[in-house]
Formats: structure tokens, sequence, C-alpha cells
């Protein structure tokens, strides 16, 4: 087992937790020191309070909580690049105006999901090969 190293930057930071045994992403926590904050239709970052050494090699990815899309919020995809220090936040708003949501300090904002990054070159070519789908779009392989 590999060992991500954390840095707690504020108190009240809480280190990512599965919810269950067999949960594929860690939650990830709002370290609201100054008190809570109204999410929107707008862009809202939340403060985790929480720095990652994420060794070279892993990608840890934030994703969205399905808890929280059924109240019409949506976290926006991140990526944790192993060589960035700085605070991990995370993107959340909601899905129409008339909707509003408050995070409380201490509320699960997102997952933090950790895999092998695949280490690949790309190959410039004039043609690909075919297949059946070919250049078919969003939706061309069914509802």
């Amino acid at each position: 087992m590999e060992a991500i190293q954390v840095k707690l930057l504020r108190e009240g930071a809480r280190l990512p937790q599965r919810a269950s045994e067999h949960a594929s992403g860690y939650d990830l926590y709002a370290c609201l020191p100054d008190g809570p904050v109204r999410v929107g239709n707008r862009p809202v970052r939340i403060g985790t309070g929480l720095a990652f050494a994420v060794p070279s090699g892993l990608d840890a990815q934030v994703r969205p909580r399905s808890g929280l899309a059924t109240h019409g919020v949506i976290g926006t995809f991140g990526t944790l690049d192993a060589d960035y220090r700085g605070e991990l936040f995370v993107t959340l708003y909601t899905t129409a105006p008339d909707i509003s949501y408050v995070v409380e300090d201490g509320d699960r904002i997102a997952q933090l999901v950790i895999t092998r990054l695949a280490d690949v070159q790309f190959a410039l070519r004039d043609e690909l090969s075919e297949t059946e789908r070919g250049a078919g779009g969003h939706g061309s392989t069914g509802r």
C-alpha cells in the first residue's frame, strides 16, 4: 500500500475517508473556519484545509458526490497533480438559478479517487484503423 502525504493547513481539516469498506472514493470535507458558504449557480471554491504530496505515478482525481447531485449541487471534476502543494479546493455550483445550497464546515463535498497512471506516448499517423462506429459522435451508439 502506497502512502500519500497530507498536510493539515487549518484547524478542523479532516483527512479523506472512505464512507464504506468497498467505496472507491475517499470523502473530502469542507473546512470553513469563517462559517457556512452558500452555493448557487455560479462556481464557488470550497476549501478542504488540506495539501497533498501525491507520489509520481498515481492519479488523484476529485469527483462529484451523488448525494449532493440529488440536491442539484454539482462538483466539478479535478486532477490533483503530483507537483501541486497548495490547498485542495473543490468547485461546487447548482444546476439551476432557483436552487441554492448551504455548505457547512465538515460537510462531505466531493470524493478523491486514486488510480495508477499509464505511461504512454502519442504516435502521429496519417490514417487510423477503421471501426464500426467510425467518427460517430455523442449518442451514436444508442440511447
